[in-house]
């Protein structure tokens, strides 16, 4: 890869990347830096990154340094000590994003991360395996799984509507 295909790489995905890891952990600051320190690796190995690969190994490598900073959050705060009424709700809601937003946050990182790979980025199954090191089965089985929450918190759209 050379410097050209490099920016034309940060023109391409930068948005794509920021979007994704922000949808994740619901932090601006924190998502810029993740897609900076991505772009970063990038260019410290750029000789070794391939083109037409590129865009993988660059959401590869935002998805586990995003992995890496709620990991390293989580020892910070034990979030098992989160009371759950304080994020329940016995209104209805008419705004659909709003909502939609509220559940993906109450799935699991991993269940959040493919989710969001598939359905709002694109990615076929073995992209997203590849991208989180898990197996085309897993994959499946945890959007099976996410899209099963979500289904069961949102309920029915006719409630939403």
């Amino acid at each position: 890869m050379n410097t050209v295909e490099y920016n034309k790489s940060v023109d391409k995905y930068a948005d794509g990347m920021f979007r994704f890891i922000l949808k994740n952990i619901k932090d601006e600051d924190k998502a810029r830096d993740i897609v900076q320190d991505s772009f970063e690796k990038l260019w410290r190995n750029i000789e070794n990154v391939n083109y037409q690969k590129v865009k993988s190994y660059l959401f590869t490598t935002a998805y586990h340094t995003m992995i890496d900073l709620i990991r390293k959050e989580k020892r910070k705060e034990d979030f098992e000590n989160v009371d759950v009424k304080e994020y329940s709700h016995s209104e209805q809601y008419s705004d659909f994003k709003e909502v939609l937003n509220i559940a993906l946050e109450k799935l699991s990182d991993i269940q959040r991360s493919v989710i969001l790979l598939r359905d709002y980025e694109g990615y076929s199954y073995a992209e997203i395996a590849k991208i989180t090191d898990l197996s085309e089965s897993q994959v499946k089985v945890y959007i099976y799984r996410a899209r099963k929450n979500l289904k069961s918190f949102i309920g029915s759209i006719e409630t939403l509507v």
